[in-house]
């Protein structure tokens, strides 16, 4: 069984179809990468893995529980599926510290001591430890990346969500993005990734999945299969990032 099952996933809002019978599986220990063109859907279907969008119908299981229903715990679930937001979504009244402890504080009930020690250790492992007391305005788009990951990573999730966690990022910073992302997956957390970025994509994962108009059209090798494929669409996706 896998980790999570997507199956006939449909979200409409009001009568636009954004997902239109969507079936994937992501296993445990996958580095699931999901490109495709500007509104094809691919973040409303990442966001509706921890229910941060309802879906219209279909079913995700996770576990083997189907997360779409109503007596899910959403609270619990988003511990387990953590989700780092391509705008870092990060309060700016807060240091860095506290927006890493937040939802250790509130969600976990640990002290103010508990939170900030395992904290630290998260802003250390990603090298930020020496930024604890800024504000995110006096730091840098990588960096802020590095805080909102450490946010999530905190929660110890099973399950790793990026929304396009290179978008801001120039290309140093996307590599160590993409490094970090690897180092993830060694330890053996599962990553879904959205992305636009060619490169960054190849340098995390062989395979891709390509979606166009709310559905999954190929998923595969991307040299073999993207770069090749039939479909005209798919083939100038990959061609004009790559010209870039």
């Amino acid at each position: 069984m896998a980790l999570i099952e997507i199956r006939n996933l449909v979200k409409k809002f009001d009568e636009k179809v954004i997902l239109s019978k969507i079936n994937l599986d992501i296993n445990e220990g996958d580095i699931k990468v999901i490109m495709g063109p500007s509104g094809c859907g691919k973040t409303t279907l990442i966001m509706c893995l921890n229910r941060l969008v309802e879906p219209t119908s279909g079913s995700i299981r996770f576990h083997g529980q189907d997360i779409t229903k109503s007596n899910v715990d959403i609270r619990a679930l988003r511990k387990r599926i953590g989700f780092v937001f391509q705008s870092f979504a990060l309060y700016r009244h807060l240091t860095v510290l506290d927006n890493v402890t937040l939802a250790l504080r509130k969600l976990n009930g640990l002290s103010r001591v508990d939170a900030n020690e395992r904290a630290m250790h998260e802003l250390a492992r990603l090298e930020m430890a020496a930024h604890f007391d800024k504000y995110p305005a006096q730091i840098s788009g990588g960096q802020k990346q590095r805080v909102a990951l450490a946010r999530a990573l905190v929660m110890d999730p099973e399950v790793l969500i990026f929304d396009e966690p290179t978008s801001a990022l120039d290309p140093v910073m996307t590599r160590e993005v993409a490094a970090l992302i690897t180092k993830l997956h060694n330890e053996k957390v599962t990553i879904v990734c959205v992305t636009h970025d060619v490169s960054m994509a190849e340098q995390i994962s062989d395979t891709a999945i390509f979606m166009e108009q709310g559905i999954v059209k190929a998923e595969g090798n991307i040299d073999l299969i993207f770069r090749t494929h039939p479909d005209l669409t798919m083939r100038d996706f990959f061609g004009q990032v790559n010209r870039a």
